[in-house]
């Protein structure tokens, strides 16, 4: 289960001590700033500095959902982190470059690729490891459980 308004869910995909890979997708827009900043938080609350957000399922981010990434970014930052997108489409990563937002916002094409971006210590297992993994109480999959926020 993932926590979700009518347009935007959030879903926790893995996570580590230091990091949380989340899927992001529908539209993220001043409709759903509120619930992805709210989520954002909870997990950085939960004691993740670096974030990974799969955007591939982002439909729609106009230029509050991009004050929201930037947001996050800052939060990230000021935790000695990072925030870090994986799948931008076409326009998203328009968005990013027409706002001189790119270098703030790093895109990469895969999760395994931004996850690279990190050090080898503060990265979650991907893809998602079963229970059973010998980093399982570290490192572990989020299956269908409560939603976070």
């Amino acid at each position: 289960m993932s926590p979700q308004t009518s347009r935007l869910s959030v879903t926790d995909l893995t996570h580590c001590e230091h990091c949380a890979v989340l899927r992001v997708r529908g539209e993220l827009d001043q409709d759903c700033e509120q619930f992805f900043l709210r989520t954002i938080g909870s997990r950085v609350l939960a004691g993740h500095r670096h974030l990974v957000l799969d955007v591939t399922a982002l439909t729609f981010c106009d230029s509050r959902g991009l004050n929201c990434l930037l947001a996050a970014r800052w939060l990230l930052q000021r935790q000695e982190g990072m925030l870090l997108l994986a799948g931008s489409g076409r326009r998203l990563t328009e968005l990013l470059a027409q706002t001189g937002s790119s270098e703030l916002l790093p895109s990469h094409p895969t999760v395994s690729q931004a996850l690279t971006a990190l050090p080898p210590e503060h990265r979650p297992a991907w893809p998602p490891q079963a229970r059973d993994h010998p980093d399982a109480d570290s490192c572990r999959p989020y299956g269908n459980q409560a939603p976070i926020g």
